[in-house]
């Protein structure tokens, strides 16, 4: 019989290349992790497959219980949406610069900075008006009648009545408010009213054209009683029966800003120095140039 015949000797050699076959992809293992180039070779190869076996996995029956794969792909998806609205906030900075830069070589004056009260509203069940509001805030605030309110979305209202402690707002869905607004891509001018349904309906429409449909709508600053560029809603409907979609009625109602409307002063009198004369000097000044004459 065979010196070496048997089951063992057998086994032997497979154990043997075994041991060699591990060490071998062992040293390739680590020619692959220190090298560049055999690195760049196989990383589209690496991606692909890891791409392959993402899309093939499947949830399973405890995740799909646990919700832990919904989690997972509504964590994705607002990873996706946060690098997206990164280039928006780069875009904005941006071109916030560059309209600064505009300002200063036009020598634009902007609209002056008011004081702002911010207050908590209630609705008004047994009042003057059908749509109106009651703030927290009044005279001893500094609130003062002609006030506009806004929450963070756009216009609320107007304020109508001022106590000591609280005061009273007209809001732009009421029937009696009249609102003086402008559309922001047609430039269309028109009066705003509060309908029957909540919303806005436009009217007096002094220039030929149409609004478009979907466009935000801004209050003009006409009269006085508005600033100028504060969001009013978007317009919906077509035709002659256009509404205003309000844009206060998205956001929360608890707390508005009181705030005070600017107003363009009128421009005093000057003498021929250029310094300001006082009324009764200027009808003076005026009388005496026109030869006596009243």
């Amino acid at each position: 019989m065979p010196r070496f015949a048997g089951k063992g000797y057998k086994k032997r050699p497979l154990r043997r290349y075994g041991f060699f076959i591990a060490v071998a992809g062992l040293i390739a293992l680590l020619l692959l992790q220190t090298s560049p180039r055999l690195s760049q070779q196989i990383e589209p190869v690496r991606t692909a497959a890891s791409d392959q076996l993402f899309h093939m996995s499947k949830p399973s029956l405890i995740d799909q219980i646990t919700g832990a794969s919904a989690k997972d792909q509504r964590i994705i998806e607002l990873e996706a949406r946060v690098r997206e609205l990164a280039q928006y906030e780069a875009l904005a900075l941006s071109m916030a610069e560059r309209l600064e830069v505009y300002e200063d070589i036009l020598n634009m004056q902007g609209e002056p900075s008011s004081a702002e009260v911010t207050a908590r509203i209630m609705a008004e069940a047994d009042g003057p008006f059908a749509e109106a509001l009651l703030a927290n805030a009044g005279s001893v605030n500094g609130v003062e009648v002609g006030y506009f309110a806004e929450n963070d979305r756009g216009l609320v209202g107007r304020v109508v009545q001022v106590g000591l402690r609280s005061s009273r707002i007209l809001k732009i869905t009421d029937f009696n408010s009249r609102v003086p607004v402008m559309g922001e891509s047609s430039g269309l001018r028109a009066i705003m009213f509060g309908g029957r349904d909540g919303d806005g309906r436009l009217t007096d429409q002094p220039e030929a054209g149409a609004f478009i449909r979907g466009e935000r709508i801004l209050t003009s600053g006409e009269g006085g009683l508005f600033p100028r560029g504060v969001v009013v809603g978007t317009v919906q409907g077509q035709g002659n029966d256009l509404k205003v979609d309000l844009a206060m009625s998205k956001g929360q109602l608890g707390y508005v800003r009181l705030k005070k409307s600017p107003l363009i002063p009128a421009p005093e009198a000057l003498d021929s120095l250029g310094e300001t004369v006082e009324p009764n000097e200027a009808e003076l000044t005026s009388t005496a140039s026109s030869g006596g004459q009243p």
